[in-house]
């Protein structure tokens, strides 16, 4: 019977901190992100497994795929693992080097064939060319607004003919019971999933200075500016949503 590997807790904000500063991904968060992650983001047990399926669909013989603020190498792995196109290279990037490091060792640690290289760089100083497929998984929601539509033109533009880009972000919404249901549901959520009152208060007033989320419609928005025709809402739950953008 094969041993069910144990993640590290994440008490990062379990205990009464009277000096908040603002979330960053450093060494002790990425000690516990992948139990943060998942208790603290509704559907991405099913957002990384479905990277792969996309990649299945979507990678093309001698092209890169990108994903852009990799953390741990989630879905740079779940893409990696149903590749089977030849010449395929994924370049995996984010800006943490704690991150980055522990990426190195789960890649590493993988015996699928794609290439992969971890890259520990700010995404928006990466060149995209000969893209098949991008992946900013919760990541553009960290990026400051007014470079957003800078870094979608640099991916646009390196995408090739039918390449794709998948966004998956927290989201805001313009109505306000629409927002408060979505709103007090996420907040259900990390509740159920055993975060306490302190930690959720704690965590949303790191989080609030950097976190920025975005509409649907202002997603859709700036993907159209960069020249996107194709946009695609495939998952959503509670405040977090999934964006499938073809460059036709």
């Amino acid at each position: 019977m094969t041993k069910k590997k144990q993640t590290n807790r994440d008490r990062v904000y379990a205990e009464q901190n009277d000096m908040l500063v603002d979330f960053v991904f450093d060494e002790k968060v990425a000690h516990v992100f992948p139990d943060m992650i998942r208790r603290s983001v509704p559907g991405y047990d099913v957002v990384i497994p479905m990277l792969g399926l996309f990649a299945e669909r979507y990678a093309k013989t001698n092209t890169n795929i990108y994903d852009l603020g990799c953390s741990l190498g989630a879905a740079t792995l779940s893409m990696r693992r149903r590749i089977t196109q030849d010449g395929c290279r994924i370049i995996a990037v984010d800006n943490s080097e704690s991150m980055t490091e522990q990426c190195r060792v789960h890649i590493e640690n993988d015996e699928s064939p794609t290439q992969v290289e971890v890259m520990c760089e700010d995404i928006l100083n990466v060149s995209i060319k000969n893209a098949s497929m991008v992946v900013i998984n919760f990541t553009l929601q960290f990026i400051k607004p007014g470079l957003r539509e800078k870094l979608l033109q640099t991916i646009y533009t390196g995408l090739i003919q039918g390449g794709i880009l998948l966004i998956a972000d927290k989201i805001v919404f313009e109505d306000k019971n629409e927002s408060d249901f979505q709103t007090d549901m996420h907040t259900q959520f990390k509740r159920a999933n055993g975060y306490s009152e302190l930690e959720i208060a704690q965590k949303r007033t790191a989080l609030e200075n950097i976190l920025i989320p975005d509409s649907i419609k202002q997603h859709q928005q700036r993907l159209s500016a960069v020249g996107f025709r194709n946009i695609n809402i495939w998952f959503q739950c509670f405040n977090f949503a999934g964006i499938c953008a073809i460059k036709s």
